[in-house]
């Protein structure tokens, strides 16, 4: 695919990443504006993302991360998928192919949506996650209490794109607001959520899955397993187990420090 951005800085980008929902927001964006760019896979079964070499990038010890070389020269660290993001299109999407211009009206709005993501999606869904997958014992009010509140998000969204004309999020087009969402609603059945219970907001899925760039960056670095899970009971249940193995252990080691 080829460069798109109209400017004389050339990206010196590497992602550290894994195949989480929140670690494919950043290479569907960078395949969407099409930049060229190195992948370093981050084992967090192996608490890779804990290694001093690692927290010189992240401090928080968690994935995404990017390094770019900065317009003076330098190198500089991005973390938090937002902030990644909100970078690469200020510094990278100079055609606005899935932003809107800085300062813009519509501009706010993706931020809208994109701290809607990064406050409210992803911490309570992730949690719905570790209480419906990982949790050691059952804790039924822990695995009602974030499944209940993803699903009030999640209405939040299908009202949000009933009302849409493009189909999208905000505006016209697909922005960094959808792509933000796209591999947590990719991910809803892992959580223990119906789609079907949000018909907007699972045709949104299906578009946005339909996007090459979005097709190819949702298997970087690692191949994309959850159609394969959802459609395989047992499957899913194994892999569960054995995620739920280096949860804990993470958990135990970062309750020493």
């Amino acid at each position: 695919m080829a460069v798109v951005f109209d400017t004389d800085r050339v990206p010196d980008i590497t992602l550290f990443s894994s195949g989480t929902p929140n670690g494919i927001k950043i290479p569907i964006t960078l395949e969407e504006l099409g930049l060229t760019y190195k992948t370093v896979k981050i084992d967090m079964a192996k608490n890779t993302q804990k290694e001093p070499w690692f927290l010189e990038i992240n401090p928080n010890g968690r994935i995404p991360a990017l390094t770019d070389t900065f317009s003076d020269g330098e190198q500089i660290r991005l973390f938090e998928s937002g902030s990644i993001m909100q970078y690469l299109v200020e510094q990278y999407d100079t055609k606005h192919l899935i932003s809107y211009p800085k300062g813009s009206r519509l501009s706010y709005e993706v931020n809208n949506w994109l701290f809607f993501m990064n406050a409210g999606v992803g911490p309570m869904q992730g949690q719905a996650n570790h209480f419906h997958r990982y949790a050691p014992e059952k804790i039924q009010y822990g695995v009602d209490r974030y499944q209940n509140e993803t699903r009030r998000l999640y209405s939040v969204l299908e009202k949000q794109l009933a009302k849409s004309t493009s189909g999208y999020l905000v505006g016209g087009k697909c922005t960094i607001a959808d792509i933000a969402h796209w591999g947590w609603v990719h991910a809803a059945f892992w959580a223990g959520i119906d789609i079907d219970e949000f018909p907007h907001l699972k045709a949104w899925e299906a578009r946005m899955l339909a996007r090459p760039a979005v097709n190819k960056g949702r298997n970087i670095p690692d191949r994309d397993r959850m159609p394969e899970l959802a459609a395989n009971k047992e499957l899913a249940e194994s892999s569960a187990r054995e995620a739920s193995k280096w949860v804990m252990k993470g958990q135990e080691a970062d309750a020493k420090k």
